[in-house]
């Protein structure tokens, strides 16, 4: 079975914490290993964006191949810009096929670029069968905008539409994005499949708290809050900051820090995001001294110490459709506080292996960081919970419901 993997405007293979690299990246990355591992061929193709980068790389293994395609400028550009380039973007991929010799049975397309970039290639190959997924939709980022700089363009909205009515399949991670499709773009419910993203239990598994801690830099007498992801509005970065304001004031036996993962903290003023400036200024006016760090872009090799020494991880997004960072910290044995939104609402089990917590809320949020961090044991136990409960996402498993997808659509 051979498999085009469309990714278009971001590689699985980028460095995290970027303004275009998170959960589908990741998704993206570790599902081709998956499915190589069940001997599944698979080519990732993305468009290129380093023109020294090879074109080709074997970095995901069992055979399966990362093809950086040119189409328009290598490198970064607006996302704006980018659906211009899908026409050339498809043109690279057919020659590349052409020139190997090797046709796709599926082709799985992720965002909706590629999958205006899949209903072309399925044209060009003869009907070829598209399974597609979302991971964001821009009907549900504007929903929660709060300013016109944040809302997404009517032409990715119409993009998303035409895709939901092109692709043969869809893959949803969870009941609600179903229910966000079905509502808010009037799509076909029986196109779509219910499949989480999972997590590699070889690389996330907890790592004894003592070696986590030494591994980077932190104290035995110090609590450590963890944030990882990019950093723009709809994290809810602000949310989580007051409520470390809030947690000055409450009995908390050891000094508590919030670490946050993600951008460019270092960066010029002219080079630095907007966001990132606001926070960095929140965090002045709100005299959070050394209490909060910003450690910028972090390698994934790093994350599993990252989690495992945390005390907490928490993830105060108004929008996630399914949340990651959130799996991946509960592999870890780290208990999670999250907003009550989208995919987290599924994934965070309240009560058992975290809490969740209304958007947007510093107090709630606070209150429930005071919980976890003045009580050992809860945390302990809840961690444990998580841990266990992550098991139940393995690559593995998923990646067997994935394949069963696959076989369906060929078989018509």
């Amino acid at each position: 079975m051979n498999i085009a993997m469309l990714s278009y405007h971001t590689c699985p293979l980028a460095t995290l914490g970027g303004k275009d690299t998170g959960g589908m990246n990741v998704y993206v990355r570790d599902l081709t290993r998956a499915l190589g591992a069940l001997g599944i061929h698979v080519d990732v193709f993305t468009r290129s964006q380093d023109e020294h980068v090879p074109h080709v790389l074997h970095d995901l293994g069992y055979g399966n191949r990362v093809v950086h395609v040119p189409a328009g400028p290598e490198h970064p550009i607006a996302r704006k810009e980018l659906a211009e380039y899908i026409p050339q973007f498809v043109d690279g991929i057919r020659a590349f096929a052409d020139e190997k010799g090797i046709r796709y049975d599926v082709i799985h397309s992720h965002y909706w670029m590629s999958g205006i970039a899949a209903a072309s290639l399925s044209d060009l190959w003869g009907g070829a069968p598209i399974l597609h997924m979302f991971h964001t939709l821009g009907e549900m980022k504007n929903r929660i905008a709060r300013s016109d700089e944040e809302r997404e363009g009517q032409y990715r909205i119409e993009g998303e539409k035409r895709v939901l009515k092109r692709a043969n399949r869809l893959i949803v991670a969870t009941e609600a994005e179903k229910a966000q499709l079905l509502w808010l773009y009037k799509g076909d419910v029986r196109k779509m499949e219910v499949i989480p993203p999972g997590v590699d239990v070889s690389h996330f598994y907890p790592i004894p708290k003592d070696e986590a801690r030494l591994f980077i830099g932190l104290k035995p007498d110090q609590c450590m809050v963890l944030f990882v992801g990019r950093i723009e509005p709809l994290k809810g970065v602000d949310t989580l900051i007051r409520a470390m304001s809030c947690l000055k004031f409450q009995s908390v036996a050891h000094p508590v820090y919030l670490a946050v993962i993600g951008g460019e903290p270092d960066a010029s003023p002219d080079l630095m995001t907007a966001e990132m400036a606001r926070l960095q200024s929140l965090c002045d006016d709100l005299c959070m001294g050394q209490t909060v760090i910003f450690l910028g872009k972090r390698a994934q090799d790093t994350l599993p110490y990252y989690y495992s020494a945390a005390d907490v991880l928490v993830m105060p997004s108004f929008y996630e459709s399914f949340g990651m960072v959130a799996l991946e910290a509960m592999a870890c044995g780290t208990p999670v506080i999250a907003s009550q939104v989208g995919g987290l609402a599924f994934l965070v089990r309240d009560g058992e292996t975290g809490f969740t917590v209304p958007e947007g809320d510093p107090s709630a949020l606070c209150d429930r960081l005071t919980l976890l961090l003045s009580d050992p044991e809860l945390r302990t136990r809840t961690g444990q919970r998580a841990a266990e409960y992550a098991q139940g996402y393995a690559w593995d498993k998923i990646a067997s419901r994935i394949v069963e997808v696959y076989g369906r659509l060929i078989g018509g």
